[in-house]
Parts: structure tokens; sequence; C-alpha cells
């Protein structure tokens, strides 16, 4: 018996945790453009010195006469139009200031929206009586969900992460829409062959892992994007002093990304034994090749080459990231193509 009060309130939290989502989203998006700020040139602080010099004062401390007033006019008048005005006392201080409100405003509403999003699952749960990770809708709330507590845990041990949050909320955001949209289902009690105490074990083994994972190629391709920004200044495209980035240093996003590998891949692992063992019980065969099962058995793969290549010489630093990107990319996959175009084994989670 499906308590429909209980399923219109776990709705009504889902919107919530959208709308905090899309708040953080444009706060993220604010902090990541106030990045990009033209800073005084040089030449300009250099013309701001001499015009700030009191008029009574000449150079050497002697009194100014009239014709070094004219003088000092002439010289500003046949200053450059285009010339840079340096900024008002305090700017840079109130900007910084600024950045910093953005950063923790976007922090707060992404707790906020976390919290909306575990209390959509619970009430889901009461309203079914059963455990809320039962269809697809459920299962894609519980990944993000997993991605969500695992960046609010980074930025938590590593506040200089903040900047990378668009890296992160972007494609959260887009997977929990789709998950409200496409992928939504009624409460309604589970198919028979997931009645089963399995669904407890592996169920939530692969979606806590593969949100933990999905962090990881996430913070990897924020890393590349920090040393693309690297490589252009080095090449003389972007000027450091005039358009900055507030994506922490490469080494720290790199870090990050092996960190969260190294938390979700036992888990991983784990998850994919259990799977195999539910399949004997269910299907009399721990292994069918099942498209899910072959994609879920390539993220392995990639993710441990991941580990391996962030341990060898020669292999650290872009080359891993973009393993761990191609990782990313198959969780993805394996969640919304495998489940919504090819049938299978596991066609039977509430998109048929």
């Amino acid at each position: 018996m499906i308590d429909p009060t209980l399923s219109h309130l776990s709705d009504l939290a889902f919107e919530g945790a959208m709308a905090g989502y899309l708040v953080a989203l444009v706060c993220h998006a604010l902090l990541m453009a106030s990045s990009h700020v033209r800073k005084q040139a040089p030449a300009a602080a250099a013309v701001s010195a001499a015009v700030s010099v009191p008029a009574f004062v000449a150079a050497g401390g002697a009194p100014m006469t009239a014709d070094t007033l004219s003088d000092r006019g002439s010289a500003a008048d046949s200053a450059p139009v285009g010339a840079a005005v340096p900024p008002a006392p305090g700017a840079e201080q109130r900007h910084t200031r600024f950045a910093e409100q953005i950063g923790r405003a976007a922090v707060i509403v992404t707790a906020i929206g976390f919290a909306c999003h575990v209390l959509a699952l619970v009430l889901r749960g009461f309203a079914a009586h059963r455990p809320p990770w039962g269809n697809m809708y459920e299962f894609t709330l519980m990944i993000t969900g997993a991605a969500v507590a695992t960046w609010l845990v980074v930025l938590w041990r590593n506040r200089f992460a903040r900047p990378m949050g668009i890296y992160v909320m972007t494609p959260i955001t887009v997977l929990v829409f789709l998950a409200g949209t496409v992928l939504y289902t009624r409460s309604a009690p589970v198919v028979p062959i997931l009645n089963t105490y399995w669904l407890n074990v592996h169920v939530v083994a692969i979606s806590l892992s593969s949100g933990v994972l999905m962090l990881s190629g996430l913070a990897s391709a924020a890393y590349l994007g920090r040393l693309r920004y690297d490589a252009r200044v080095a090449a003389g495209a972007i000027d450091p002093a005039r358009s900055a980035t507030r994506l922490p240093e490469a080494a720290k996003l790199d870090r990050i990304a092996y960190r969260a590998a190294i938390a979700g891949f036992p888990f991983y692992t784990f998850a994919i034994i259990a799977g195999a063992l539910w399949a004997e019980v269910a299907w009399g065969s721990y292994w069918s090749w099942d498209p899910k099962e072959v994609v879920a058995l390539a993220s392995w793969v990639v993710y441990a080459g991941y580990l391996h290549a962030r341990a060898t010489a020669g292999w650290r630093g872009k080359p891993a990231a973009w393993i761990s990107i191609v990782g990313l990319a198959t969780i993805i996959f394996n969640l919304f193509f495998v489940n919504m175009v090819i049938s299978g084994m596991h066609s039977y989670a509430g998109l048929n």
C-alpha cells in the first residue's frame, strides 16, 4: 500500500534539492567568472602615482610653479585615451570579500540541496514501505547523492577546492534533472525479482561507489582544466596579472581525484562480486554477459588502470587523468544508455 502523502512530500523534497543545486551552480559560475578580473597594469600604476603627487610639491620637494603645473597638465592631456584607470582604494579587497561570500553561499545551498536530496529518498522509502533504490529514478538519486556527499566531504577537508564546484555541480545538476524528468516513476512496490536482501547489498554498494568514482572523474576534469590554463600562461596567451583562475593548483586537484578513486574502487569491486552472487541466485549463472554487467566490468577495468597509471612513472598527470575521465564516461553510459536503449536482463527497473 503506497502512502500518497509521503510520496508527494518526497517529490517536493526532490524539487527542493533540484532548486538548491541550481542555485549552487549559479554561485559557482559567479565564483568562476569573478576570477577573470582586469587588474591594474604597471604602466597605469605609474601614471596614477605621478598624478597623485600633491599639486603644491614638485619633484625634489620644491614648490610647484605655474609653469610646472602647466607642464603636468600637458603631460596628462597627452596620455593615451585608452589608458587603464586604477581601481578605487579597497576595490581588490571588496572583490575578494565578494568571492568569499559567493563561495560560502555555494557550499551552504549545496548542503541544503543535499539535505532535501536525502529527505526525498527517505520519504519515498517510507511511502512505498521498501528500500528507496528499486528503480532507475531512485538509483540515479542514490548515485548523485553519493557524489554530492563526497563533494561536501572534500569541501570540509579542503576549503581551497571550492572553485572546482563548477566542474562538479554542472553534471550532477544535469543528472538530477534527468532523474526527475526522464527517469521519474511513481512510488510503487518493487518487482518480485528485486524483492530480496541482495537488493540492499548490491545496489547500495554499486550506487554509492559509483558516486564516489564519479567525483574522481570530475576532479580529473578540473585538473585538466587547470593544466590547460597553466599551459596558456606559459605560452603567453594569458596574462595572469590581468586574468587569473581560482581553480586550485593542479597537484591538489590530482590528489583529490586519486584519493576519491582509492576510496570508491574497493566498494565498486565488492559491488560487482555481490552482483555476480545475486545473478547466480536469480538466474542460475554468475555471469551472463548482460550489457550492464559488461559495462560495469569495463568501468572496473578502467578505474583499475587509472590507479595503476597514477602510481606508474610516465603515466602520472595528464595520461592518468584522461583514463579517469574515460571511467566517468563508462559510469554515465552504464547509468543511462544501457538501461534506456539496450534491452537486457537488467531492464526491469522502472523504465519498461
